[in-house]
């Protein structure tokens, strides 16, 4: 495949991240972020398939808003004609590879849903781990530009196994998680009960979208609790709090 500089550079960024030991929900939107500049895209959504509820979870978004988010969770998903075949393929397909866009334009599910936000065209990546789905990459452009193309799919293939294989490490260390939390040593330190509670919600994976829906904050009261627990702790990392949980119950 013939890059450009910038091309390139880019792939080359999403791989240093996906070497990286990042939370779940932070490699997804970390990729994300890139893949809309990689692919001149415009949004992002991506879920994690839970089989025991027969549903999509754990959303992480760009640019797309929460209130039509809900409602794909609690409606649309259920009245999808596009994911469910997306989902059975095992390489990067362009929507319209499973149903032309003259037909999509016309389903509830564009009108109501995609169209909501702008989204036009778009392309999927389902992540497997031995069968599992473990997390997905929907990649969606605008009214305003062109459908994805093969070659689209083609750099989205070429990071695929590095994607599957930061999922399976996120996964792994969430399941290692400490069971020693924030909020049972908050007097040590110096922590105030928000911020310890904020903090278990990090060490959890939860983004921050959701940390702020979970407590009923807006972004800049979740920032100054997050520089607190930091400068609290002398940690600068998120993903630096479950390991000081760990070894702080190593000690106990």
């Amino acid at each position: 495949m013939n890059l450009t500089d910038q091309e390139a550079d880019l792939i080359f960024s999403i791989m240093r991240d996906l070497s990286g030991e990042f939370d779940h929900s932070e490699v997804r939107r970390r990729v994300g972020q890139k893949l809309l500049e990689l692919l001149k895209a415009d949004y992002f959504a991506s879920y994690v398939w839970d089989d025991a509820s027969q549903k999509f979870v754990s959303c992480v978004q760009i640019n797309m808003t929460d209130d039509n988010l809900r409602q794909y969770e609690s409606y649309f998903q259920f009245h999808d004609p596009i994911t469910l075949t997306l989902q059975n393929r095992r390489k990067a397909t362009p929507v319209s590879e499973v149903m032309r866009h003259d037909r999509l334009v016309k389903t509830e599910f564009f009108n109501d849903f995609l169209k909501q936000d702008g989204l036009c065209y778009g392309m999927n990546f389902f992540a497997y781990d031995r069968g599992d789905n473990i997390g997905d990459l929907r990649i969606w452009r605008g009214a305003n530009r062109e459908d994805f193309t093969p070659r689209d799919a083609e750099i989205i293939d070429a990071v695929g196994p590095s994607l599957v294989n930061a999922l399976i490490r996120a996964r792994s260390a969430s399941k290692q998680q400490p069971s020693l939390r924030f909020s049972q040593i908050v007097d040590g330190l110096g922590f105030t009960a928000r911020e310890a509670e904020v903090a278990d919600l990090l060490v959890l994976g939860l983004t921050d979208d959701e940390i702020c829906e979970k407590l009923g904050f807006s972004k800049p009261t979740l920032r100054s609790h997050i520089a607190a627990i930091f400068r609290k702790s002398g940690l600068n990392r998120r993903t630096q709090l479950a390991q000081y949980l760990a070894e702080k119950n190593h000690h106990l």
